[in-house]
């Protein structure tokens, strides 16, 4: 199952892709699927039909996981 992340590069725009685990501590690399900006659009640094790149960790000041789609199904009760 993916995992969708937010990579907040240093000196970039934040990165949304789509990882099978997320690193380990000891990494130097980190290897996404589907790499696009917040907003669905493809980066302009990267060829046209790219579907995986690997980023160096010491580039990544760092990283939101997102929630499955699962987990957003999930219904909680809110006192309004």
């Amino acid at each position: 199952m993916a995992i969708t992340i937010i990579l907040h590069i240093t000196g970039s725009e934040p990165v949304v892709a789509e990882v099978d685990e997320l690193p380990n501590p000891d990494d130097t690399l980190i290897k996404v699927s589907n790499p696009r900006k917040i907003d669905g659009k493809d980066l302009h640094y990267l060829a046209e039909k790219v579907v995986t790149v690997y980023w160096p960790v010491d580039k990544i000041s760092f990283l939101e996981v997102l929630p499955s789609e699962e987990e957003e199904s999930i219904i909680g009760f809110v006192r309004e």
